[in-house]
């Protein structure tokens, strides 16, 4: 059973691999980067904003594997945006 996994613990990794989170300006949209969002106790999903959307999510598995994360690939229901799964095994 996986283990309790929050998001600022995601947040801490990628950040510490040296990539940079989104951000957003109502201006102009999303900043590129990743973002992290909480899904419940044992499980967080990470998206990549902005251009290179494969790249950085292919990324930011290696950098959460390498840290001991399990990661999934995924794709939101009815062709929406892909994410990551990820958990504490």
């Amino acid at each position: 059973m996986p283990r309790v996994i929050r998001a600022r613990d995601v947040n801490a990794a990628l950040a510490s691999g040296g990539y940079e989170p989104s951000e957003y300006d109502p201006d102009y949209g999303w900043d590129p980067g990743y973002r992290a969002v909480q899904a419940g106790r044992r499980q967080v999903n990470v998206f990549h904003d902005g251009p290179g959307e494969t790249t950085g999510l292919e990324q930011y598995t290696a950098e959460l594997r390498a840290a001991g994360y399990h990661v999934v690939a995924d794709q939101m229901p009815g062709g929406g945006r892909r994410r990551l799964h990820i958990t504490r095994p």
